[in-house]
């Protein structure tokens, strides 16, 4: 017995049997027994540690004191970085998309792009949007103005919607303030600044391919008709929508919601865009300062402070609280309100994120860590191809792109530390795993059945449609990113 204890702790073989073992039982939890994947993370990561040989002490601390604790420096590591980022992002998505702004901008690009344009046109709408505004969000609100567009063209719904669908799917798998790429960030230290341009640079050739390219060929191929009930009237406008689909996050009572940020004259399009480049353009500013500035200088310490994503995001959100909400109207008890519902969804993420951050500290104090980074250097594969495949794996087997983020940060954390690597190259190692982490997403992925509903589609053709538009966006972002790991 003493014999196998010795090779699960301190062989390599062993540590790595613990690891595959750990991660198998995390997809049993969550796929046979369908365990929430926060207390799926939390019951793994604990039967780990203690298999591993962590002491209780090192894993929960004593009743006198647990801060120094596996299980509170995993959770609290990673929470104080991403909570506030999230946060913000969530609060700033939902002054923007009650404001009425999703129907200017999108009026405004069809006028930009013409009939024949406005395919293209709903995919710049969801890419636009889609770096505010959280997938399903997105899904909800842009979906009547695709049903419009797509009426009036006389075409697939297909050739409208996955453009738009694109545009929201990248977005949010590669562009802070988005759980993901923020999770990944935190967990493997390194600056939003570098995400962002490395996201930028990955996802908007693999936008272009899976959206514009694969929309057209299978929107061409694949006739759905515009249900019937998801038909709605426009207004003099022309674009302006006056009902919504069920679940679309308006008040059911009526009152705020939707309608009340938009009810007055709507925000122009100049004005959308400003709020939403202004904590991008800041973080990017902070970046450059770094490297461009002598450490001292009072302007690269003005910019370090205004750059700080969680200092961005706030001048942002008070920013779109005046100028889309206070000057327009708004009272501060209907932002409040907003505010409120809009941090509602946010607290199953936060967890999750946090578990899979515990996860990660338990492989690294075990030693599993440590193992797995040995033997993807002995076994020549380059680190973010191996962090690609891993969390390909976790989306295929759970579906859940957030878990597989955080549970591939967790497991090649250690291999990143090791590796001496630039910040340039980590932001590339996490742009692979958030390419992995929306692979081919099927029957186990929620936004697969959100697709399906919301674009009369069946799973057939759910499957042929949306499914290969996420394989395509992964696949392509991926090759960017490895691209650019070669070149620099």
């Amino acid at each position: 017995m003493s014999g196998f204890v010795n090779w699960l702790h301190h062989d390599a073989s062993g540590l790595l049997t613990l690891a595959a073992v750990s991660v198998a039982v995390l997809l049993l939890l969550i796929i046979k027994f369908k365990v929430e994947p926060f207390i799926a993370l939390i019951v793994v990561s604990v039967l780990v540690a203690l298999a591993g040989g962590v002491s209780v002490a090192d894993l929960v601390g004593t009743p006198i004191k647990s801060s120094s604790s596996l299980l509170e420096t995993g959770f609290g590591s990673i929470l104080g970085h991403v909570a506030p980022i999230i946060g913000l992002g969530t609060v700033l998505g939902a002054v923007l998309e009650r404001s009425g702004g999703a129907d200017v901008l999108t009026s405004r690009l069809l006028a930009l792009f013409g009939p024949k344009g406005a395919p293209l046109a709903m995919g710049v709408t969801g890419l636009i949007l889609g770096i505010p505004v959280f997938f399903d969000i997105g899904v909800f609100v842009i979906a009547p103005l695709v049903y419009v567009a797509a009426k009036r063209g006389g075409r697939s719904l297909v050739l409208y919607a996955m453009p738009m669908l694109a545009g929201l799917s990248m977005t949010h798998a590669f562009l802070p303030p988005h759980p993901g790429p923020v999770a990944a960030a935190g967990l493997l230290h390194v600056s939003l600044g570098w995400i962002i341009i490395m996201g930028v640079a990955c996802g908007i050739p693999a936008w272009l391919v899976a959206g514009v390219w694969w929309g057209s060929f299978i929107g061409r191929r694949t006739m759905v008709e515009v249900p019937a009930d998801m038909v709605v009237e426009s207004s003099a406008s022309g674009t302006s929508i006056d009902t919504e689909p069920a679940g679309s996050g308006g008040n059911p009572d009526g009152g705020g919601g939707t309608a009340t940020l938009a009810r007055t004259r709507p925000p122009s399009v100049g004005l959308i865009a400003f709020i939403v480049l202004v904590p991008m353009v800041l973080i990017l500013a902070a970046t450059v300062a770094t490297i461009a500035l002598a450490d001292g200088s009072t302007t690269r310490s003005v910019l370090l402070f205004l750059g700080n994503p969680t200092i961005a995001l706030t001048i942002a959100v008070l920013v779109a609280m005046y100028l889309l909400g206070i000057r327009r109207g708004t009272t501060v008890t209907e932002l409040g309100r907003i505010t409120g519902e809009s941090l509602k969804p946010i607290g199953m993420i936060l967890l999750v994120i946090g578990a899979g951050a515990f996860f990660g500290a338990v492989l690294r104090a075990t030693g599993v860590g440590d193992a797995m980074a040995k033997s993807l250097t002995a076994g020549g594969l380059p680190l973010i191809v191996a962090a690609y495949l891993i969390s390909c794996a976790l989306r295929l087997a759970q579906g859940s792109a957030t878990v597989a983020i955080v549970t591939t940060a967790g497991i090649i954390g250690p291999s990143v530390a090791a590796g001496g690597y630039s910040q340039a190259q980590i932001a590339l190692i996490v742009i692979a795993v958030s390419a992995g982490s929306i692979i081919a997403s099927h029957v186990n992925d929620g936004g697969f059945w959100i697709v399906a509903r919301y674009f009369n589609m069946s799973v057939k053709d759910t499957l042929k449609t949306w499914t290969l538009l996420e394989t395509i966006l992964s696949v392509v972002g991926f090759a960017a990113a490895g691209l650019l790991w070669a070149v620099i």
